[in-house]
């Protein structure tokens, strides 16, 4: 049987009419550092040809591939596909390839992930969401990236700063005690939180930054009004019901610790026949693309996602540091009409003073 030769980089080059180097550069480094109408001759010869990299054995030479791996813990959130969109467009500027995985919001989940792409020998590895409370598991995954760092590749999180690699951190605590406090200065005093799953830190940031914007102006926030639940729509909607099922007094106002939980909220408080903002107030926070089709428009904190990944494809595929770089990025209140202002008490009528 004839065996078809393979084409190699020599042949490109051959056909060209350039050197090896020259087409190198441009097979693999794209067009920048050569001429226009050279790129365009070895482009010429590749399509030609039929010409692809062999990307297992440049990975065997140079001791790493041209894969950037991404976890995200629910790709169907678009808080997440935001960030991803930002990150795959830089990576997309420099030829890389960008492998995805969507696990479970655990670092269990993600320190298998950073051991496939250590096996595969990608490039980085960039970890998009929150670190839990389980500190044994995320000693574990500090470990596992560790051992990926010391093999040549770079580790960037969006997230909490606790994996000890450049971190792009959302200001959630500060972003949700500023929406209290404006929350508050609208008039309303009573409060309840879907504050996502017990054991996520995000959930806990901005529960506990929420609690501090209130606190600012006096106002308390009743423990039993604190909800649990899945960080997705439907979570929102089974912790909306439980609100509901406690029963008098409604709040004023309920925060949503994600926008997504806030829209199965709205869906819940709709079903129920409880008018938006007119009897219970309600406020997110993110300010996912998708909240352009959600009425009343949603209050929220607005996180600039598409930067957030931008920023840390940078810092992870720019020049490496001596120390891990922390990059703070903060949220701005964005006030719309799920949260008008809510009307005083109204106040029991003066009594005259036989005189």
């Amino acid at each position: 049987m004839h065996q078809v030769r393979r084409v190699t980089l020599q042949d490109v080059a051959d056909r060209a009419g350039v050197s090896l180097t020259t087409a190198s550069r441009v097979v693999n480094e794209g067009s920048r550092r050569v001429g226009p109408g050279l790129a365009q001759r070895v482009n010429q010869a590749v399509a030609e040809l039929g010409y692809t990299a062999n990307l297992q054995a440049r990975a065997v030479a140079t001791g790493q591939s041209t894969m950037v791996g991404v976890v995200v813990h629910d790709i169907a959130d678009p808080y997440f596909s935001s960030i991803a969109a930002g990150l795959i467009e830089v990576a997309d500027a420099r030829q890389l390839l960008v492998c995805m995985s969507s696990t479970a919001a655990t670092e269990a989940a993600e320190r298998e992930y950073v051991a496939l792409m250590r096996a595969q020998r990608a490039r980085a590895v960039i970890l998009i969401g929150s670190r839990t409370d389980d500190t044994a598991a995320r000693e574990a995954l500090r470990a596992e990236i560790a051992a990926f760092t010391r093999s040549g590749g770079r580790a960037v999180a969006v997230g909490q700063d606790l994996l000890g690699v450049d971190t792009v951190l959302p200001e959630n605590r500060a972003g949700a005690a500023a929406l209290a406090r404006a929350l508050a200065a609208l008039g309303h005093r009573r409060f309840a939180v879907l504050a996502g799953p017990r054991s996520l830190l995000t959930g806990q940031d901005r529960t506990n930054g929420f609690r501090d914007g209130l606190n600012a102006w006096s106002v308390s926030l009743d423990p039993a009004r604190v909800v649990h639940g899945d960080l997705s729509r439907d979570g929102g909607y089974q912790s909306m019901s439980e609100i509901l099922a406690a029963g008098e007094p409604l709040p004023d106002c309920v925060f949503a610790v994600s926008d997504i939980m806030a829209v199965g909220a709205l869906a819940r408080l709709r079903a129920a026949g409880i008018d938006v903002p007119g009897d219970i107030a309600l406020a997110g926070f993110d300010d996912i693309s998708t909240l352009r089709d959600v009425y009343p428009r949603l209050t929220t904190v607005r996180l600039p996602l598409k930067r957030l990944g931008e920023i840390a494809a940078r810092l992870v595929l720019g020049d490496d540091a001596p120390q891990p770089r922390v990059v703070p990025v903060p949220g701005e209140v964005v006030l719309r009409d799920s949260t008008r202002p809510h009307p005083p008490a109204p106040r029991a009528p003066a009594t005259r003073v036989p005189g």
